[in-house]
């Protein structure tokens, strides 16, 4: 479909321009994007690439004996069909497990044996979402589904938030952090810094990514900057830039030992403690050690973090006498016990006092999604309404091991006990588990057990590998939407500009196909087809624009014009106005305060306040004389995800195809290690191959290696199961958090680290199977 007009489009990276020319596909950013993501650059391997799925696929040995646990997923033959070969079988399969338009509310739901999986980074559009159309169909067939609730990437620091501050999504999105941090910050303190490669993506898209241009006003203005982390480059270089580089999962007692400065030096704000915050009591009885005997002095914390104790009073006192914003990143809570350096971090923001001034305080993300700290707009959003979920039933999301492998037995949240549903059926679009989850081998065992497993993608990821049923959908350049982001100042029209590849089809199209078959297309549909959903879902917003006397052209208007501006609120935000009245605006606590004590937390087994809580894998734990590194998986600078792994810049981030491991220069020299070498990382749970980076960036007893790298098992002599490729989750831990969060613990874990002997195995190209039929 060549066509010399760029066509308007977006990303979760960016949006931009592009057009067919001569067979190739040219990009150009968004001409306000200041500083455009290097992410674009994998768009055109996304086109027709060998590992796009061109017709549906049926797992050979679910087709020929039929629904029911099989541990050969991933492993098996696939099956090359026609699309009503495909839609006939799945329908009969829906049906055979309790797919019908009449679904009675006496008794239990089908659904309640269905788990909906999706994780919503699929695409920009909005209705061309997956995780929409997958639970929107399900609530339409089956009455409902067995969800989950929270995300990989903030699990634990959201679900401490809720308890004592408010809804952790809300509050990010309706502060200016950026402007106040470019106006009025004198000091940041960024634990788990400030990586700009985060700022890079954010969910439904970013116009304009500020994140840089923000940084260089405030160092300009005379910020000062403190970037907490072990890996050097988590914050750019800047004016008063200062480092510190404590042990991984060791920022809580760094903290503590700052607020114990504060403490014996009468900095402490005790009328912003009295007024804004409740339980403080409790938490100063364990800070001082009065309650259990430990007094949490910077020498106290210096032995846990390593940190030398006068560079952690000297940073106490130095944010006592400066405007001070502290920021935590997502990174910090991906570990066990991670909703203690949040909640310390609040805690340690509110013994300042600064809450209710410009450009201080406490933020929550800042550096770990593109659009945190934006303005909050004036408008709704286009969404895609999902129906109605009757069936009561939810995980936290990183328990999908857990489901499956336990079902009916016990597991708590928030404080409350609930038990595993007994799944029989998986239905997932938009998301690859076997990227997002950890502890791998674990995962591929719970995938063995449910009955069947539908799956829809664009691209044969591992995830695919284990399905039973795969239909091929399209990517957004193959079909017309709708880009949006939170708190992102332009609405998109995302305008077609490539042919579908194969016989690939719309989740919409194919969801809408299969509940014909049920007896169930009014449901789903509402008789609506692609453009009428579209239309409908942008009224709202022009309707709002219209009332606000802004330009709100038509729904024609704006597919063909390609964007709109969009107004953004001039209204307080709710931490300004608890500040300004906190009794007549209290937060949504049980107090209305910000609680420093939670009866809620202390239920749940945990300290009723922050506490520092030594995880089982750090570097001062008995586990660390076995497996002496502390592997960091981070996220990726050249993917979102594992998405577009085989695009042009995931790729030229690889050595000879596989993953980049970097460790500190000194720990490869002792280990006889050398740039390109392939290192094996390895402990109880798995194996995991990649090249090697010495770099003076990385704490030395660190190895960095960011997710996305599409997972490879392989039984290689004398070493088990590996991920040849460099997928890190081959070796991270998926117990949960706490028991009060189950949040994915997966940033952080203890490793072995080797130099390969012998001749490496060749990676795993990315490829669709070889289709028999």
């Amino acid at each position: 479909m060549d066509d010399t007009t760029y066509k308007q489009h977006s990303s979760h990276w960016g949006a931009f321009s592009a057009r067919m020319n001569g067979g190739r596909l040219d990009i150009r950013p968004f001409e306000a994007d200041p500083d455009p993501s290097p992410l674009l650059a994998n768009i055109p391997a996304s086109l027709d690439h060998p590992a796009r799925i061109r017709k549906p696929l049926i797992r050979r040995g679910w087709l020929e004996d039929g629904p029911g646990p099989d541990g050969r997923r991933g492993s098996d033959a696939f099956v090359e069909v026609e699309w009503e070969e495909a839609l006939q079988r799945t329908a009969q399969e829906l049906r055979r497990l309790g797919a019908s338009p009449s679904l009675s509310d006496d008794g239990p739901l089908p659904g309640a044996r269905v788990f909906g999986g999706s994780y919503g980074w699929s695409s920009a559009g909005r209705f061309h979402h997956a995780q929409s159309q997958v639970h929107r169909f399900l609530n339409s067939v089956f009455g409902g589904y067995v969800a989950s609730v929270d995300t990989y990437s903030s699990g634990a620091g959201s679900v401490i938030l809720s308890l004592v501050l408010g809804n952790a999504i809300k509050l990010n999105r309706d502060h200016p952090y950026l402007r106040e941090l470019a106006q009025d910050t004198e000091l940041l303190i960024c634990f788990g810094g400030l990586p700009l490669r985060n700022l890079a993506v954010s969910a439904g898209g970013s116009s304009r990514h500020l994140g840089k241009s923000v940084l260089h006003k405030a160092a300009a203005r005379g910020c000062n900057f403190v970037s907490v982390s072990p890996i050097a480059d988590d914050f750019s270089d800047l004016p008063g830039l200062t480092r510190i580089a404590p042990r991984p999962a060791t920022d809580t007692a760094l903290m503590l030992g700052m607020a114990y400065r504060l403490h014996e030096t009468g900095l402490v704000d005790r009328a912003y403690l009295e007024r804004y915050t409740t339980g403080y009591p409790a938490f100063e009885a364990y800070l001082t050690g009065k309650s259990d005997g430990v007094a949490k002095t910077p020498e106290w914390a210096e032995s846990i973090c390593g940190v030398p104790s006068s560079e952690i009073a000297a940073l106490a006192e130095r944010a006592a006498k400066s405007r001070t914003l502290i920021n935590v990143t997502y990174s910090l809570q991906r570990a066990e016990n991670g909703e203690q350096p949040v909640w310390m971090a609040l805690t340690l923001a509110c013994m300042l006092g600064q809450g209710g001034l410009p450009g201080a305080g406490f933020c929550y993300g800042l550096g770990s999604i593109g659009n945190i700290g934006k303005e909050a707009l004036a408008v709704p959003l286009p969404t895609m309404p999902q129906g109605h979920n009757r069936v009561d039933d939810f995980i936290p999301v990183a328990g999908i091991s857990d489901l499956l492998l336990k079902p009916g037995e016990p597991y708590t949240y928030k404080g409350e006990v609930r038990r595993y549903a007994n799944i029989r059926l998986v239905y997932w679009a938009g998301g690859n588990p076997f990227h997002h989850h950890q502890d791998l081998s674990r995962l591929k065992e719970a995938f063995s057990r449910p009955e069947t497993i539908i799956l829809h993608d664009s691209v044969f990821t591992a995830s695919a590998r284990h399905a039973d049923i795969v239909f091929p959908a399209t990517i957004t350049a193959e079909r017309s939407d709708i880009g949006a982001g939170g708190n992102d100042p332009y609405l998109f029209a995302m305008q077609r500009f490539a042919e579908p590849f194969g016989e690939v089809r719309d989740d919409y199209s194919i969801f809408a196909d299969l509940a014909g078959r049920l007896g169930c297309s009014e449901i789903f549909t509402e008789g609506r087809d692609t453009d009428g959903w579209l239309k409908a879902m942008y009224e709202p917003t022009r309707a709002a624009l219209e009332k606000l006397g802004h330009d709100a052209p038509s729904f024609e208007d704006f597919m063909q014009n390609g964007r709109i501006e969009l107004p953004v609120r001039d209204a307080p935000g709710t931490m300004v106005r608890f500040h300004r009245d906190p009794s007549g605006a209290p937060l949504d606590t049980p107090s209305g305060k910000i609680e420093l004590f939670s009866e809620t937390v202390a239920g749940a087994g945990l300290p009723g306040h922050a506490a520092w809580l030594a995880p089982a894998e750090w570097l001062g734990a008995p586990m660390a004389e076995r497996h002496p590194f502390q592997l960091v998986s981070n996220q990726p600078a050249t993917r979102l995800h594992s998405q577009l792994d085989f695009g042009s810049t995931s790729m030229a981030a690889k050595m000879k195809g596989r993953e980049v491991a970097r460790l500190n220069g000194d720990d490869a020299a002792r280990l006889g290690i050398c740039e390109g070498d392939v290192i094996r990382l390895h402990n109880e749970r798995g194996s995991v191959l990649a090249a090697a980076r010495p770099s003076d960036a990385v704490l030395p007893g660190v190895v960095q290696l960011s997710t996305g790298a599409w997972y490879a098992p392989e039984e290689l002599p004398g070493t088990g199961l590996t991920c040849v490729n460099g997928n890190p989750n081959a070796v991270t831990s998926d117990a949960g958090a706490s028991a009060l969060s189950q949040g994915c613990a997966g940033q952080l874990c203890l490793v072995s680290l080797e130099k390969l002997q012998g001749a490496a195995p060749q990676v795993w190209p990315h490829s669709a199977p070889f289709h028999e039929r």
